[in-house]
Formats: C-alpha cells, structure tokens, sequence
C-alpha cells in the first residue's frame, strides 16, 4: 500500500494508523520480478498538519547567510567569458539559497573534458582546457555572469526526515542554454564547503569523481534521461577519508538540481509563498505545458510523476540500481542524479542490493518503482495547499495523481521488456512472457545483460540458443521458455535480420560493469594511471554497437572480480 503519509516522525501526526509498505513482489519462487503495483488507500491520511504546520528544529537562515559571507573567498579573480550565463534560479528569493564562491585549491590538473558535451552546451573545448578554463573548472576563478551559489534543500533519507541538507559540497556557477535551447545548470561537485557542510570538507575524492563521470556518461549513451559530465580536475590536494585520498572536481550539468527535497525544505517550514514560487519555476523551466492549464499545479504533480515512471522503467530494463533513492536524489526534471554507491546488475534477482549503507535493502533493483512512488507521495504533500483549498479535495487530487504512477509505470516497463525481446506488436501476455523468463534467469544465475544480447541473435535463428542456454545453471530452464517465444514471434512475422537489429538497438552490449568501473577507479587512484578509465569511456559511449576491439568489456566478472558492495563518496 502506497499512502501519502507524513511527512516527519517530529511532526506528531498519525496516519490513522496505516503503514506504508515498501517492500517488492518476488514471485512464487521468491525470485521474480517486480509486479505491476496497486496502490490503494482505505482511510483518508493527514498531510496538510504534518507538513506546512510542523515545529522543526531548523538552522536559521540569516545564520546560513552569515556563514556563506565567512566562506567566501576575494581571493579569486573574475574570468574572462567562458559560459554565456543566463542565470535564472539565482532570481527567486534569498532563502531559496547562499551565495558563496567555490574554495580554490593548490594545483588543479584536467583529467578529462567532455568535448562533445562542450560543444553541445556552445563552450569552447579549447578554452576550458586551457590553464585559465581548468582555474574555472576547478574553482579557482569564477567565470564572468557567473552567480555561484549553494541550494537549499531537505529530504527523506532511507525513509527519515531531515529537514534541512542542501548542497554540502557542491555549488552552481549559473546556467547556460545548449544548441536545441535548453536551459542547463553547470555545477561543481566537491568545490569545498558551504554552509551546508554538516562539519563536513566539502570535497569530493577522485574514485567517486570518475565513478560518476562513468555511469552518468554510459547512461546518456544508453538514452536514459541523466546529469551529465562536463570535465574532471584533480585538485593536487588530498581529501581525509579513512585514508588520504587524491581530491577531484566533477563539473556537472542538469537541466536542474531542483529535487523533491527542495519542496519539502519549503514545506516543513510553512513557507507557501516559497513553495508556490518554486512550482511556477519549475512550470516554466521544465513542464510549459502545465502554464495554461485548468489546475497547473495539480498538471505540474501529473508530469513529474509520468517523467518519473518512464525514468524507472528504463533503469530496470538497463539492470540499473541508483543505491541511494532519498527525496534529496530525485530529480524533479526526470533526469537520473547524484551517482553515488550506483551499479549495473551482473546476476539477475530482484533482491539485488550494492549499496554498502543499503542494509536493509530498502533501494534493491526491484523496490525502485515502489520507492520512486513512495518519493512521489511526498512530493505531493508539499503541492497540497496549491492543488485545491479545500483539505479533503486536495488529498484526493493528490491521491489520484500518485495512483497513476502504476499504470506509467507498468506501461513504459512492459514497453521495454516487449522491445528487449523482440515483440512490437502488443499482446496481453507480453508482460508474463518477460517475467517468466525472468524468474527463469533468477534462480539461474543468469547475467542480466548477456542474456538479453545473446537473444537477438536466436531470434534470428535457432543456432543462436546455445549461447544464451551456456548462460543458465540448468540450460533446460531456457528451453521451454523459448518454444514459447519462438511461437510468439512467428505471430509477428517480420524479416529475422531486421528483428535482430531492432532488439540489438533496445539490448546493450556494454554497460559500466562493476569490476571494470573498480579497475579504471583503482588504477587512477592508485598509479596515477588513466588510461583504463579512458579506454572503458570509449567503449561504453558506443553501448549498443558490437566492438570487437573490445572484446573482453562485454565479459561478466569471474569470482574473484565480483564487486558485492559500491559506496557512497562523501
């Protein structure tokens, strides 16, 4: 069950006593994939007192103000123009924000500039690269129009309510528009502290640096809406972990860094005028469509749930596991962010959990649809005094908008399943089909991303199976499913050659495995070699094509290079 609930145990609210249930269908097996979700509500829950009307122990934000003006650094010089800032966030109130510049740092040096990306946002490669361009993008210098600042924000992590966390070590320059004339922040990640710091340095190690540059980058090679890299710079500086560890800069780019979590900062503290101010932004910057609309910001909550459930949909199709789902993690533009204890699935099972602080598996592969709708509802509690003025019609337009979530969901994760297996031509059983094959994979051991590579080519021909039947513990486990397939596919018709094609476009054949991204980070962080993480960039931008070159990068890991747990950078 999927309740709008409270939004914070400090909020001393009930929810007439339901419980939310996050937990995922696993099949009869114990093993099967996630199941089209039906959630429900038998009770009408309490939001409004909880959210807009609850004490919170808060930070003052005159005192974030005041700590900002200690933090910044008159030190640095003004750039000449790199970026044609055209600023926009920076415009809504004060307290959506501190302004502070980036802290320099001793020596930076470029490790890698995503040209192409460069490009597309109109900067000069050339430029960045230079010494005055890696200055910029370590920190050191700001760049004319640019307008560094820090956003507020909160967020529920692993289900508990922090009322204020905000960018600890991250600041935004500004904003730039690419060639298609979308609006893009550019940020640096690990920049030093802020007055969300928590205590903490405000720097990022060079391992989760290029671990993010990695996957947000395989990701857009994938077509998955994601942040994206723009250059990584080594700050010539260690970072204190449990170890010293070489400090880096992740320069990133968003169509936004507003979260759910940014509604909630507003939220808990009764703000409404904040909150209304942020939907109108967010209306603007992200879902025009919702400008014109009867009730724009009931449309607002639609949109965002429906780029939410298309989002998780194609993460499972890829075996993706974002690690850390936290409001604070979501993006209100749709878009994959902060890549943190982040793994692609070897093994298939819908259990499957990386993240080393996931204990209890709350983000496992398979509970991120039911997580993301979880999100969702609490992105609604903060729109309820926007969605109608009376309390019980607002909760039932939110209700009704997080209910949909299922029927996004099902239908792009159906979509892409269909797709992965060959099928174009929609039919009712499509989806059990898809699951059946799944739960087969599961109890299997069966590599997620090989299976369904190696099906294209027995799509187009039966000499084709014995590759995917290698991949199965027990091969005969492969081979009724696939009489019942192969029916299924006649039932199209369509030129073989053509199919394969087709399901090569929807079924990588690279992906970031989790030992591959392990040696690039390890020999980079560990010899100063850069090599790997190169090579291993170069093959993932290809994703879809075969690349014989690279042999040896569509291989799962043997026993001994199996990564089991990822982790978290801060």
């Amino acid at each position: 069950m999927i309740v709008v609930a409270c939004l914070s145990r400090t909020a001393g609210c009930a929810a007439y006593g339901q419980s939310v249930n996050v937990g995922f269908y696993l099949g009869e097996s114990g093993a099967g994939p996630i199941r089209p979700l039906q959630p429900s509500i038998s009770a009408p829950p309490v939001i409004l007192q909880s959210t807009h009307e609850a004490a919170l122990d808060v930070v003052d934000l005159a005192d974030l103000k005041r700590r900002a003006l200690e933090l910044f650094m008159p030190a640095q010089t003004e750039a000449v123009d790199f970026f044609a800032f055209d600023n926009s966030y920076v415009r809504l109130p004060d307290r959506f924000f501190a302004r502070l510049r980036p802290t320099p740092v001793a020596a930076p040096r470029l490790v890698r500039l995503n040209k192409k990306l460069a490009w597309h946002l109109e900067l000069d490669p050339g430029k960045l690269a230079a010494p005055e361009g890696v200055e910029i993008l370590a920190g050191n210098r700001v760049p004319k129009r640019g307008e560094p600042l820090a956003m507020a924000y909160a967020g529920h992590q692993f289900g508990t309510f922090v009322p204020q966390l905000g960018d600890g070590r991250a600041i935004l320059l500004g904003e730039v528009i690419d060639r298609d004339g979308a609006r893009r922040d550019i940020q640096l990640k690990g920049s030093g502290p802020t007055p969300f710091s928590r205590r903490l340095d405000g720097r990022a190690a060079l391992g989760p640096v290029l671990r993010e540059y990695i996957v947000s980058e395989a990701m857009a090679a994938l077509g998955i809406p994601t942040t994206r890299a723009l250059a990584a710079v080594t700050t010539g500086e260690p970072v204190w972990r449990e170890t010293p560890l070489p400090g880096a800069v992740l320069t990133r780019v968003a169509s936004s860094h507003i979260r759910v979590g940014t509604f909630q900062f507003f939220a808990a503290r009764g703000d409404l005028d904040a909150i209304r101010r942020l939907a109108d932004h967010v209306i603007a910057r992200h879902y025009p469509e919702a400008v014109d609309a009867a009730n724009r910001y009931r449309t607002l909550l639609d949109l965002v749930i429906s780029r939410q459930a298309a989002l998780i949909a194609r993460w499972l199709v890829v075996g993706f596991i974002h690690g850390v789902m936290n409001t604070d993690n979501m993006s209100i533009a749709g878009e994959t962010i902060d890549y943190g204890p982040c793994a692609f699935m070897d093994v298939y099972h819908p259990g499957t959990v990386y993240s080393s602080i996931d204990n209890m598996g709350r983000y496992a592969y398979g509970n991120q649809p039911r997580i993301a709708q979880w999100n969702l509802a609490r992105l609604a509690e903060t729109l309820l005094p926007l969605l109608a003025e009376d309390k019980d019609a607002a909760v039932k337009e939110a209700q009704e908008a997080i209910d949909a979530f299922a029927t996004g969901f099902e239908t792009a994760y159906a979509a892409g399943l269909s797709r992965k297996l060959g099928l174009f031509q929609p039919r009712p059983d499509d989806l059990s089909l898809a699951q059946d094959l799944l739960e087969r994979m599961a109890r299997n051991g069966a590599d997620f991303t090989l299976i369904f590579r190696r099906l294209c080519d027995a799509a187009a021909s039966p000499d084709g199976d014995a590759g995917v039947r290698s991949l199965f513990t027990d091969p005969s486990s492969f081979d009724d499913w696939a009489a019942r397939w192969r029916h299924r596919l006649a039932e199209e018709g369509g030129e073989a050659n053509e199919r394969r094609a087709a399901m090569r476009a929807a079924n990588p054949a690279f992906i970031p495995r989790n030992y591959l991204v392990e040696e690039a980070i390890s020999a980079a962080v560990n010899d100063g070699y850069f090599l790997p993480f190169e090579s291993l960039l170069t093959v993932l931008s290809m994703p879809y094509e075969d690349q014989p070159a690279f042999s040896r990068y569509v291989d799962p890991p043997r026993p001994d290079q199996v990564v089991h747990q990822t982790f978290c950078g801060t």
